[in-house]
């Protein structure tokens, strides 16, 4: 006769089959976990390798989605797993805190506030409609376009109607199709001189009511191994050389193909002594939410004036998000 189970033994081998599949699943999430961790300390680092240096382009983003995984690891009771996933939001937030919240100077009382709007176009857009939208919701006093197409460029009065004053680089090929940089204004400018150090750039200063400011678009070329190792490194010695030309408020925008706490971002400022305007939320790809894309356009302004307020402009047709900032002169 087979003696009888006990209640404490039915229940003891209960738990244990099913301990063993939360097991193996608290095991494997901690084990991806391993992953989002990693991109916050190779970010907080400050390491400059070229495929580390990608890795901490995407601090914003895996925060997103290592947030997420959290929440859900949270909600079916991985509390194990759960723990972990807060420790590498915790390293990834402090790790994507220079971005978002890069400080700068406060603004001069009663100073006039200058809107600009600044955004990577794509060569191909074809979206002349959408581009007008964009740039007249922004109500911008300068406008900075990147990678502006044929199609757009031939319609050019109607894109930028209520900007007289530009100054434009020449039509040049590119991979994703010709195109030129563009800086408009509402106000009277003078072009800066163009240098022939390989940098794609367009450049004016501009006499605005806060005074005059230099304003220069750019668009670095992508990160390696996409392109050359140190064509971003040159490119952006070449943006700190044309900074040293010039002297006063001076405002540097368009894409940088790098977030500002990466190895580029954090070069540009130690060269030029500019900071960046808030990153968040993201630009590229459009495609994603901005919370969870990637904020390679930007804009960085010299000591001497403050950027009061950024936000996203009204999408374009491009796949990048446009930009706006306000900015004004900084107290003294």
């Amino acid at each position: 006769m087979t003696p009888p189970v006990q209640p404490e033994t039915q229940a003891r081998d209960r738990l244990v089959r099913e301990w063993r599949p939360r097991g193996l699943l608290d095991g494997l999430a901690r084990l991806a976990l391993s992953a989002p961790l990693g991109v916050a300390l190779v970010a907080l680092s400050g390491i400059g390798h070229r495929w580390l240096d990608l890795l901490a382009q995407f601090t914003a983003p895996t925060l997103v989605a290592t947030a997420a995984l959290t929440a859900l690891l949270a909600l079916t009771r991985l509390k194990l797993a759960a723990l972990h996933g807060l420790v590498a939001c915790i390293a990834l937030f402090m790790a994507v805190l220079p971005q978002w919240f890069p400080g700068g100077p406060a603004a001069e009382a009663g100073a006039p506030v200058v809107r600009l709007y600044s955004a990577n176009l794509w060569a191909r857009n074809r979206d002349v409609e959408a581009i007008t939208a964009s740039i007249r919701d922004a109500d911008a006093d300068i406008v900075v376009l990147i990678e502006l197409g044929d199609g757009p460029a031939g319609r050019l009065d109607e894109v930028l109607a209520g900007y007289p004053h530009r100054v434009a680089t020449p039509r040049i090929e590119r991979p994703s199709g010709p195109a030129r940089s563009v800086i408009a204004s509402r106000y009277p400018l003078v072009a800066i001189e163009d240098r022939p150090d390989g940098l794609h750039a367009v450049g004016a200063s501009v006499r605005t009511p806060a005074g005059p400011v230099h304003v220069l678009g750019v668009h670095l070329t992508r990160p390696w191994p996409f392109q050359e190792q140190w064509g971003q490194i040159e490119q952006t010695l070449a943006i700190g050389a044309i900074r040293t030309d010039l002297t006063g408020p001076t405002i540097v925008a368009g894409d940088f193909n790098s977030v500002s706490s990466a190895r580029v971002g954090r070069l540009l400022q130690a060269e030029t002594g500019l900071r960046p305007a808030p990153g968040f939320p993201g630009t590229w790809p459009s495609a994603l939410p901005a919370a969870a894309a990637v904020t390679i356009d930007q804009v960085y302004a010299s000591p001497d004036l403050a950027l009061a307020r950024r936000r996203l402009g009204r999408p374009n047709g491009s796949d990048h998000r446009p930009v706006v900032v306000e900015f004004t002169r900084a107290a003294a």
